[in-house]
């Protein structure tokens, strides 16, 4: 079995998706932790409530200090002995170091179709520069922001009248689906690309 730890900030919609799939038949990987880094994040209670372990290492006393911040996620990781980890929605910037250390074992889901919009703000820029369609990916994590090996997209129509609420809210429909249908798969060691049907 592959142990997977997953990284959140929030509520951890996609990390539940993951979670709910990693319980089902037939999944190569298997949740060992889930790492906060705020103990506010509304995800370490329905990690809980599925019996998997949580941590949180909170990022703001390591303020200015990022590779602190990421040795104290290491030292919290060590117990849980993850071989790979999913990023669900982390906030937090990593550094080449650290992605370079999970070379290889560290995958996102990111809210565009890459190479397209990396960083923030994907819906509302998709829908200023007039496209029709519109989607998520799921990567591998390098130093680059957004950047590493494409692993998974899904393909979402954009419509007239869109906000970047309503096609958030869609594009996120389809996250819950890729993310754990590539992760099945990466846990497996098939890194060939998924392509969801539109």
């Amino acid at each position: 079995m592959v142990r997977v730890a997953i990284f959140i900030s929030g509520g951890g919609s996609n990390m539940v998706a993951l979670l709910d799939d990693m319980a089902r038949s037939g999944h190569a990987g298997i949740p060992c932790v889930v790492l906060a880094n705020s103990e506010d994040a509304g995800g370490l209670a329905h990690a809980s409530a599925r019996g998997v372990p949580t941590v949180v290492v909170d990022h703001r006393p390591f303020a200015g200090d990022r590779a602190a911040f990421e040795a104290a996620i290491t030292a919290a990781l060590d117990p849980f002995a993850p071989d790979m980890i999913c990023l669900a929605g982390f906030m937090r910037k990593l550094t080449a170091e650290f992605a370079d250390q999970w070379a290889g074992r560290m995958i996102n889901i990111h809210p565009s179709l890459l190479p397209k919009y990396k960083g923030l703000n994907t819906h509302a820029r998709a829908l200023e520069a007039g496209d029709h369609v519109h989607g998520c990916s799921v990567h591998e994590v390098t130093a680059a922001l957004d950047d590493g090996p494409i692993l998974g997209q899904a393909v979402v129509e954009v419509r007239q009248d869109d906000t970047p609420e309503t096609l958030a809210a869609r594009v996120l429909v389809q996250e819950h689906i890729l993310y754990p249908a590539v992760l099945r798969r990466f846990a497996a060691g098939d890194r060939s690309l998924l392509i969801l049907p539109s």
